[in-house]
């Protein structure tokens, strides 16, 4: 024995199973079971992500450090007395590892 849905049902389930198929879509889901199929692609994106970030940080590091450096340098000219022999120290000990190099 079969109960029929009244069609409101339907028309209700038909219409979430198209927001849900449409939901799929946005999230791409059938690119990234492709790409999980795909282990060494995978591996390649995420080494070359891996390097671009490292790359990025490094030249984030040393641009804030060089500017860092300059700005200390500037200070110790002004001849600030509290700060000055602090700075005056850590420009030198800067200088002497850039000189060991």
């Amino acid at each position: 024995m079969e109960t029929k849905k009244p069609p409101e049902d339907m028309n209700y389930l038909n219409k979430k199973i198209e927001e849900l198929g449409l939901a799929m879509e946005k999230m791409k889901l059938a690119e990234y079971v492709e790409l999980l199929n795909k282990p060494m692609r995978l591996f390649f994106i995420n080494f070359f992500a891996g390097i671009a970030r490292g790359l990025g940080m490094a030249i984030g590091f040393t641009l804030l450090g060089a500017i860092l450096i300059y700005t200390l340098q500037r200070l110790q000219v002004l001849n600030l007395p509290v700060i000055g022999d602090f700075i005056a120290d850590i420009v030198r000990i800067v200088q002497a590892q850039l000189k060991m190099q």
